[in-house]
């Protein structure tokens, strides 16, 4: 028998392309599917990052490049941070990988080993978990509180802390519940943080320009006391529809920079060529089609969020950001995973179990509004139909 390694069996998985692969089991088969479960956005990338990867490609650019990734594409996020955060930092501590989980992921090997504690949202996105397990530290939950507007406390963020804790992740607006912390909260979080300098903070702000209502996006790197032990991670996958190219960033602090480094040409060696220079054309070309995304994704959760709180048993807040709608469903009497079998099965609709994503998440279910509004009426006029 082959002797595994004992930690590859605390590996969990991101159930979303679960329910992807049997959705389109499904759809083989004839049935009419209709996919709420997967988190990317439904428009093409625009034409403009296309073509600058194709004229990359034909101008020759084929082969590696600098881990971190090519200066220009850093200096254009450089740009991007001072325009968005206000703050001017270093290109060479940014290390551009091959989408976000490979930060999560760097961040938390470089923290996590048995007898550590990192937290995380719960519910949250389900590779902060896993990977927190994989290492072998204690995974800490930061509950997500409905009555909270699915934001945290940072009284009891705070309180949680303890002689073990190397790191904390956050993330704003949050997957899979469309909650957004608010200024006073960071402000109260990183006041707090001041007395524990010692454990680092990942901030994954991938959602980042995906916000409504006039909310302005605030990020922890506007806080100057957390700057020399906060990761910032961010990148082009859920704003400029670019899912599938891989590409991410992470601005590290300077003392941690060359251990990311390492850790980008033990794994990858580097981002491919091509796609570097389509991150490039997204930064600095136009921004009309990140406003027009989330003016559709804007009236989406409108006809979403009004639809699920019209079927019994269900209720739902509506979202600050992202594309996900998380309602509460405990007085269906289901719980969350049958729920979400119910729903892909009878009615032929995929969404994903709040319990995808933590304990916590038992109660709710995450519906992405990433798809049309004609299809979102559809689908809930299926599971308005399955369930009464």
């Amino acid at each position: 028998m082959l002797q595994l390694a004992h930690n590859i069996h605390k590996l969990g998985t991101e159930s979303a392309f679960e329910v992807l692969a049997r959705a389109e089991e499904l759809s083989q088969q004839g049935r009419n599917i209709i996919n709420l479960g997967i988190g990317q956005p439904d428009f093409r990338t625009p034409n403009h990052i296309v073509e600058a990867a194709i004229k990359a490609l034909h101008d020759g650019h084929h082969g590696y490049t600098p881990a971190p990734g090519i200066l220009p594409l850093r200096e254009a996020v450089t740009e991007e941070l001072f325009n968005t955060r206000g703050v001017e930092v270093n290109p060479d501590h940014l290390v551009c990988v091959p989408g976000g989980k490979v930060t999560m992921f760097f961040s938390i090997l470089m923290f996590g080993e048995p007898g550590a504690e990192i937290m995380y949202p719960n519910p949250g996105f389900p590779i902060y978990e896993s990977v927190i397990n994989y290492s072998g530290a204690d995974a800490v939950p930061i509950p997500q509180n409905e009555s909270n507007d699915f934001s945290f406390d940072a009284e009891e963020l705070l309180s949680l802390i303890s002689p073990r804790t190397r790191l904390i992740i956050l993330n704003t607006p949050n997957n899979p519940t469309g909650g957004s912390v608010t200024r006073l909260e960071l402000e109260k979080l990183a006041a707090g943080l001041d007395n524990h300098p010692n454990i680092a903070i990942l901030s994954d702000e991938i959602y980042s320009k995906i916000t409504y209502d006039s909310q302005e996006h605030i990020s922890l790197l506007e806080f100057e006391n957390l700057r020399d032990r906060l990761i910032l991670l961010d990148g082009w996958s859920k704003s400029y529809a670019m899912t599938g190219w891989r590409l991410g960033y992470a601005l590290w602090p300077e003392k941690l920079v060359e251990h990311a480094k390492r850790l980008a040409i033990n794994c990858h060696s580097c981002v491919n060529s091509a796609t570097q220079f389509a991150g490039i054309a997204a930064l600095k070309g136009p921004q009309d089609s990140v406003s027009s995304m989330v003016n559709a994704f804007n009236e989406r959760r409108s006809v979403i969020v009004d639809g699920l709180n019209s079927i019994p048993g269900f209720s739902c807040r509506m979202p600050k950001g992202a594309f996900y709608a998380f309602p509460n469903i405990s007085q269906t009497g289901l719980k969350a995973k049958e729920m979400q079998d119910i729903l892909l099965e009878k009615a032929g609709v995929a969404t994903v179990a709040g319990t995808s994503f933590g304990k916590m998440g038992e109660g709710y279910i995450r519906f992405s509004y990433a798809n049309s509004v004609d299809n979102i009426r559809k689908a809930l006029d299926k599971v308005s139909g399955t369930l009464i």
